[in-house]
């Protein structure tokens, strides 16, 4: 056992009770016996159940021995977790948060990844960090989520932290944090127990990643047992959707290596029901790939904004709606090839486009992207704006 350093001794006498209570709770340990002053906590071993990890928790910090008894728990963790004394204490005085590691399974030394690895490894985290966010906040589903995201999906992203590497080839450890919990309810040894807290929205999205990333994998499997692409549109309540699918096939990199993603949460708000980790094998790359199309193309984006020119009109009758093509792009997507989006107008904005295909101006129209017969169509329109374009002179 790895004995902790003078200067690791005397900041483990700092920790708060409830932040030790926080850490083995997360962890995967759970309360044995309340003694009064102390608890004794148990971590079963994989290979005998019959003889768990113990640590005794001291609550009272009066005693002149709860450095000794601190420290006491911290050597155990460390041991149990392989890990440092020091790099077990900084995370245990973090405040509260939920984890999320992405364990890469690179060639070569472990502990080491190639950089063409890692970046879209990274990209491809934070793009599944976004898409969980917006699932969580929108209020229905979104097989394919507008490329505008709210400020509060941007706020959650800026607020994800990522710690330092773990031992297993090469893991990525993110953290989401957590509101801090109510300070009277530190030491009650069945808070823990407690449901009646309300979930703060990053738990929300922790859960929502948890279950996307679940979904995805299973739609993904019975896409090559059934092939059938079916089952990423029916997963779509459960947060599934093309921008969640396509961060995962970024994350496996030029390659498409195999890649897991595990999660921790808080032992502020525990997750009673088991979260094993997820790994997403080479093979179903190409079938998340596949239903990532098959959504946006089947469902296509809601709410979304074409910017474009008007290209064609048709209608049968001098009045009334009719039919009109704008040639452009959807909002985020300007840097790529225009396409046409075909669209039926009611009698007004039919006159707007009228009017903006004679003098050449461009047109900003507001709708829900489907593709019907492959052809991309904005279903229904509920905005249609004229953007003048002045000539230079």
């Amino acid at each position: 056992m790895t004995v902790i350093s003078d200067a690791e001794f005397d900041r483990a006498a700092e920790l708060a009770p409830h932040a030790l209570l926080r850490y083995l709770r997360g962890r995967g340990w759970s309360p044995l016996r309340d003694y009064g002053r102390g608890q004794l906590w148990v971590l079963p071993v994989p290979d005998d159940p019959a003889l768990p990890y113990e640590v005794m928790v001291p609550l009272d910090r009066r005693p002149r021995d709860y450095g000794d008894r601190v420290a006491d728990v911290l050597e155990t963790l460390s041991a149990v977790e392989a890990r440092r004394p020091g790099d077990v204490l900084r995370e245990i005085a973090l405040p509260p948060a939920d984890w999320q590691y992405l364990r890469l399974l690179p060639p070569g030394p472990s502990g080491t990844a190639p950089l063409v690895d890692l970046v879209p490894a990274l990209t491809g985290l934070k793009e599944l960090m976004t898409a969980a966010a917006a699932a969580a906040l929108a209020p229905e589903p979104q097989p394919v989520q507008p490329s505008q995201k709210p400020q509060r999906v941007k706020d959650f992203v800026s607020s994800v932290r990522l710690d330092q590497t773990r031992v297993g080839s090469y893991v990525i450890a993110a953290h989401t944090p957590l509101p801090e919990p109510p300070p009277q309810s530190e030491l009650i040894f069945d808070d823990f127990a407690d449901e009646s807290r309300r979930e703060p929205f990053e738990r929300l999205v922790s859960r929502r990643l948890y279950a996307g990333v679940l979904c995805a994998y299973q739609a993904a499997k019975r896409t090559l047992e059934e092939d059938s692409l079916d089952d990423f549109a029916q997963y779509a309540s459960a947060g599934v959707s093309a921008n969640l699918c396509e961060a995962l096939v970024r994350i496996s990199g030029e390659e498409r290596r195999t890649y897991e993603l595990s999660w921790a949460w808080s032992g502020e708000l525990p997750v009673e029901q088991e979260t094993p980790p997820v790994s997403i094998p080479t093979l179903l790359i190409p079938a998340l790939e596949a239903g990532a199309k098959d959504l946006r193309a089947r469902l296509g984006q809601r709410d979304a904004f074409v910017n474009g020119t008007v290209v064609r009109l048709d209608r049968s009758l001098p009045y009334g709606p009719g039919e009109a093509t704008v040639l452009g792009a959807t909002d985020g997507e300007e840097g790529r090839r225009p396409r046409r989006y075909r669209m039926v107008l009611e009698q007004d904005d039919y006159s707007r486009a009228t009017f903006a295909h004679r003098e050449g101006h461009e047109v900003t129209v507001r709708g829900d992207v489907v593709m019907r017969g492959g052809h991309a169509r904005l279903e229904p329109v509920t905005g249609f704006t004229v953007r003048h374009v002045y000539d230079a002179d």
